[in-house]
């Protein structure tokens, strides 16, 4: 039997490289407990949010032009907990901050919903319709749709394009249905957290 070598030993630090280290740790620290999920995780995955955060992102939903100030005295956290929750909820794809507009005031006059039939991977197909400029929003469903996207275009000269010429030639679309908006009655992105 061969003798085994004994490991090095480790290198000796500095006192500046541990103080370095504790510190870099203690910020680590400081910005899980500042995000409120501390890394745990629910069910489906999505972090799991603490009452400070949900009352940061209930506020954004009302006004997402708010100040850090206004949310830090509404919440009872400092600005910079805020600041560093916002961001840190920004960073896990929990929230957006992003100017709403209407589409019709911005020079597209046509939207519609399109169901799309699948044969094949949905996922796939769902990736292809997301990643077409025209499409805004794209939700995998259960029903008579396998999925639902929604498209924003100038006319509908421009819906018949996108819909003809993009969507049903994408790789296992096998059938779609438009349903063309008259009037947007209601839309909002304030319905909180829970």
């Amino acid at each position: 039997m061969t003798p085994r070598t004994p490991p090095e030993p480790p290198s000796p630090r500095t006192g500046a490289d541990r103080a370095g280290a504790e510190r870099a740790s203690a910020d680590r620290a400081s910005a899980d407990r500042a995000s409120g999920d501390h890394g745990r995780r629910s069910r489906s995955g999505a972090p799991t949010l603490d009452a400070a955060s949900k009352a940061i992102i209930e506020q954004l939903q009302e006004d997402g032009r708010r100040s850090y100030a206004a949310i830090a005295a509404a919440v009872g956290l400092s600005e910079a907990a805020v600041r560093a929750r916002v961001q840190k909820l920004t960073d896990g794809g929990v929230l957006q901050i992003v100017a709403v507009t209407d589409p019709l005031h911005v020079g597209f006059q046509r939207q519609a919903m399109v169901g799309v039939k699948v044969s094949g991977d949905m996922t796939d197909v769902a990736s292809r319709l997301g990643a077409l400029p025209e499409v805004a929003y794209v939700v995998i469903t259960a029903g008579s749709f396998d999925i639902l996207a929604e498209v924003v275009c100038e006319d509908d000269e421009h819906l018949l394009e996108v819909i003809s010429r993009e969507m049903r030639t994408l790789p296992g679309v096998a059938e779609t249905e438009t349903f063309v908006y008259l009037k947007l009655n209601k839309q909002h992105y304030n319905w909180g957290t829970r």
